[in-house]
């Protein structure tokens, strides 16, 4: 890769770098039992951040398609994605996680019209071995709705993923009122229905508010401003790859707070897992015409921004 593409890739690497820490935030840190809480209070004070830094509204069908990667990125995955957090031990949540990229190749045939090369595919299942090895334990708990909370969340943020490099971004909008747009229309969604499923929110300790900050703003403002900037620069199928390194960071959280230690399986599962992160990198050989983005999505991003 060139250095422009490293560069890229390093700083859209942050994105699900942050995300491996929501486990450990979310157990140590939040409120429990209160997913649709969780989700909305990670959405709803990055969603109005960033429309405040880029003050720009969507136009024309852009409404329609900042509501549809709203509900797909965002209003449906992050409540599934707390729930799995609550009923899964970690290393079964990530290793769901794992099968993102192979999600993602498969929809890129269907959406971008690209034909995954047998390098993609055979990183993508080396990728869920790896992450298997580096964070199952033998007797893992394997709760029935987590798992379905968590394979449909990674299903819907696959299609998110394919979908945002689809379409781009409107001529005129950055990539803050991009991602300010989806935070918003999920939020949308998870405010009401919250207050009807949940009720009112709990009084919040220090604990929790330090908690929904950091998930708020490194884990939801910044990390999918990131992501969606990786995606329009590096494709569906490269980015997706990065995923991987959500339950490394998950697991090095565990070894650095909870005092855990690393065996030999698990440290093969770790070098696995970033062999197929890099070998995921390399560019898509034969787009077509669907898989370009519209001009705006290729503009380099500004210092600004």
């Amino acid at each position: 890769m060139d250095r422009n593409r490293i560069g890229v890739a390093a700083t859209a690497a942050l994105a699900p770098a942050a995300w491996g820490t929501t486990y450990l935030v979310t157990t140590q840190l939040l409120p429990e039992g209160r997913p649709l809480l969780l989700a909305a209070l990670r959405a709803v004070p990055a969603g109005l951040l960033l429309l405040l830094l880029g003050r720009k509204l969507p136009k024309g069908r852009w409404w329609g398609r900042a509501a549809i990667l709203g509900m797909l990125n965002i209003g449906f995955f992050f409540p599934l994605v707390f729930v799995g957090a609550y009923r899964l031990p970690g290393g079964v949540a990530a290793t769901i996680g794992a099968i993102q990229p192979l999600l993602v190749t498969g929809l890129s045939i269907g959406v971008l019209g690209v034909r995954p090369g047998r390098r993609a595919v055979l990183a993508g299942l080396a990728g869920v071995g790896g992450v298997a090895l580096l964070v199952l334990k033998s007797g893992a708990r394997l709760d029935g709705i987590g798992i379905a909370a968590m394979v449909t969340a990674i299903a819907l943020m696959a299609m998110g993923t394919v979908l945002t490099r689809r379409w781009g971004r409107p001529e005129g909008a950055t990539l803050l009122d991009l991602t300010a747009w989806q935070l918003l229309a999920g939020s949308l969604f998870l405010v009401p229905l919250a207050a009807v499923v949940e009720g009112a929110p709990p009084a919040l300790s220090a604990t929790n508010l330090a908690g929904f900050a950091y998930l708020g703003l490194f884990g939801t403002a910044l990390g999918y401003v990131l992501w969606f900037r990786g995606i329009a620069r590096l494709g569906a199928g490269p980015a997706s790859f990065l995923g991987l390194i959500n339950p490394v960071i998950a697991t090095v959280g565990g070894l650095v707070v909870l005092d855990q230690t690393l065996t030999p399986w698990q440290i093969l599962g770790l070098v696995i897992a970033l062999a197929a992160l890099l070998a995921g990198q390399a560019p898509t050989r034969t787009p077509t015409p669907a898989d370009a983005l519209p001009a705006p999505a290729r503009e380099p991003v500004t210092a600004s921004r």
